[in-house]
């Protein structure tokens, strides 16, 4: 089943000529219909599909989806509202980003899938790289995989310019090993919003994600 009709799109290339409290007021209704609901369908979905296959997930729409409003406060940019809909698809949905899960971000421009681990604090990280370090292969297998590669590619992240010196023999050898992050971004069309199959064909990034989710999990939680 389609959970959008054209008018999502719609909605946001209009707000972006707009983008003010009156304009949204006046068109809160539309909102509601076109974009805050379904979007709240489609999510229920999504988390019902991923629930099944990881019973670790028990959130629920609202515990995954960010806030249309922006967050303005140290921002030189005061348009008040973002002009996507996103939802973090997670055991910890949006309060805790550093479980990797599966994010999803659309917009008229395009539909965001990412995984993986974006947030990664200090520990966590410790032990991402003891992971990676102390059993290659494991991760080799992962992104080597053919599915992988025609999905995401590889996995990106932002790397530390120094590491700690139990790291560095390891990072020459391997430079994820430097990463700081260790997530996966794959870009499709808008043109899937309103399709029939859109939850279908997002749970094929969701089990190509998986093994490389279990890893950082299972490294985090070691």
């Amino acid at each position: 089943m389609a959970f959008f009709t054209d008018d999502f799109s719609a909605f946001f290339k209009e707000l972006a000529k707009n983008n003010n409290r009156d304009w949204f007021q006046d068109n809160k209704k539309r909102y509601e219909t076109s974009v805050k609901k379904p979007f709240e369908a489609f999510v229920t979905e999504m988390l019902g599909r991923i629930s099944a296959a990881d019973p670790s997930v028990q959130i629920t729409a609202k515990d995954a989806i960010l806030r249309i409003n922006r967050d303005i406060r140290f921002s030189k940019d005061k348009t008040p509202y973002n002009l996507h809909r996103t939802a973090i698809l997670s055991a910890g949905g949006r309060k805790n980003k550093e479980i990797p899960g599966l994010f999803l971000r659309l917009s008229p421009e395009m539909i965001a899938v990412m995984a993986g681990a974006y947030v990664v604090g200090k520990e966590s990280l410790q032990r991402i790289r003891e992971a990676i370090t102390f059993d290659r292969n494991s991760l080799s297998n992962i992104i080597d995989n053919k599915t992988f590669i025609e999905k995401f590619n590889s996995i990106r992240g932002e790397q530390n310019k120094r590491i700690p010196k139990e790291f560095q023999a390891a990072a020459a050898e391997n430079p994820l090993v430097a990463n700081k992050q260790f997530y996966l971004m794959a870009e499709l069309s808008p043109d899937w919003i309103t399709k029939d199959d859109l939850a279908d064909h997002l749970m094929t990034y969701y089990h190509a994600a998986r093994p490389l989710n279990d890893f950082l999990q299972n490294a985090m939680e070691s």
